[in-house]
């Protein structure tokens, strides 16, 4: 069993460690990679169990996330209460354990064959990914079903908006939520992007090296999965040679890109 744990602990947070030990209370032959994501952010946390889930893979295949902002009470919360934990099957045979939270489930929900809440606590403890959840995750991982609760429709998941910065990589590269096949322009067409106060000119690419050094390039990037048999990738910022997150002022993930020319 290969596990992805993707959670908002925070790079070299121990909770990773703490989750890990408790799944494989349950899963001692598991294999569990981590990815921290930002704190509360739900959209990174969505695109990610996409890109991991959709895409190819060792098999069989968990991914057990936790981002949840406790968003859907505004009021104070009864005994740790947050959003509810829930179960999804991706076409592959891949498993999705977690929070339905903001976008987590977004970006997958239309292609989920099963979609379902599960029936454990929501409250209990401050840290239900390590002290309430694990043991569900795992029976679900090993084909016991008896927890699960009612279907769920993805009309009632938010959809994924299409004008986001999803994640930023190691190079500076800025990955966004606006589909390639949205954008119509001609090869090497100039373009203006703004992201927050900061509007820098572009060049639309079809690959982001196909540009000279020192060039802001909006190109199709390197994540996206394929939507019934068609490829679906996403437009990345890239500067060649140097960081496009640096570019644009180091914005935040899920700030709004937008394209004025």
């Amino acid at each position: 069993m290969f596990i992805s744990l993707i959670a908002d602990y925070g790079n070299g947070d121990p909770a990773f460690l703490e989750v890990t030990q408790r799944l494989l209370l349950n899963l001692p032959d598991a294999q569990i990679h981590w990815l921290s994501v930002p704190p509360f952010s739900t959209l990174a946390t969505g695109f990610w169990i996409a890109q991991l889930g959709l895409n190819e893979g060792l098999n069989p295949r968990l991914i057990y996330h936790n981002c949840a902002p406790r968003q859907d009470d505004p009021d104070a919360r009864r005994d740790n209460e947050g959003e509810g934990l829930t179960y999804a099957l991706l076409p592959n045979g891949v498993k999705v354990v977690g929070v339905n939270a903001g976008y987590t489930l977004s970006f997958i929900k239309n292609h989920a064959k099963v979609l379902h809440t599960v029936n454990v606590s929501r409250g209990g403890s401050q840290f239900r990914s390590r002290d309430v959840f694990p043991s569900a995750a795992a029976a679900i991982a090993q084909d016991d079903f008896s927890l699960l609760g009612e279907q769920l429709s993805p009309a009632q998941l938010p959809d994924a908006p299409l004008d986001r910065i999803a994640w930023v990589d190691g190079y500076g590269n800025i990955k966004t939520t606006i589909p390639s096949d949205h954008v119509q322009l001609e090869r090497e067409a100039k373009v203006v992007i703004r992201i927050g106060d900061v509007v820098s000119d572009a060049i639309y690419s079809d690959g982001s090296f196909k540009v000279p050094e020192g060039t802001l390039a909006f190109a199709p990037g390197s994540s996206g999965w394929e939507i019934d048999g068609q490829p679906r990738r996403w437009m990345e910022l890239f500067l060649r040679g140097g960081s496009a997150w640096e570019r644009f002022g180091r914005p935040r993930l899920n700030q709004i890109v937008t394209r004025l020319l």
